[in-house]
């Protein structure tokens, strides 16, 4: 069973976190766009992770759960960041946008669904 406000708590987290590294960050853009994106990979990767582990705390770990999870944090990860690059300061168009922010956000439901599948006895 998923624990709704539990998942939309730590989804927003997911978002988050990652924002605010990325600011504090983004002077090494200018300097060296591939590392830092590569940079910001590894953030929503472990920032995923750490989450799904508090999310699945004290709970068995159910591969369905965590793919639904991690589903979810995708859409709300793109649904925060639309506002900011749609129509805000960073304004870019789709395809910009899904090329070096958007297809990352991939890798919550697929870290979800190997370390679940791992998790499980």
């Amino acid at each position: 069973m998923i624990l709704w406000k539990r998942a939309a708590l730590l989804g927003c987290l997911s978002w988050l976190i990652p924002f605010a590294v990325s600011f504090i960050m983004f002077p090494l853009k200018k300097v060296n766009a591939p590392l830092f994106g590569t940079l910001m990979d590894l953030v929503v990767l472990l920032t995923g992770a750490a989450l799904l582990n508090r999310y699945f705390r004290s709970r068995p770990v159910s591969v369905n759960e965590a793919v639904l999870v991690g589903m979810m944090w995708l859409a709300l990860n793109l649904a925060f960041d639309y506002p900011m690059f749609g129509y805000g300061p960073m304004k870019m168009t789709a395809w910009g946008y899904y090329s070096e922010i958007g297809l990352g956000y991939l890798s919550l439901p697929a870290f979800a669904l190997g370390a679940a599948r791992l998790a499980r006895p």
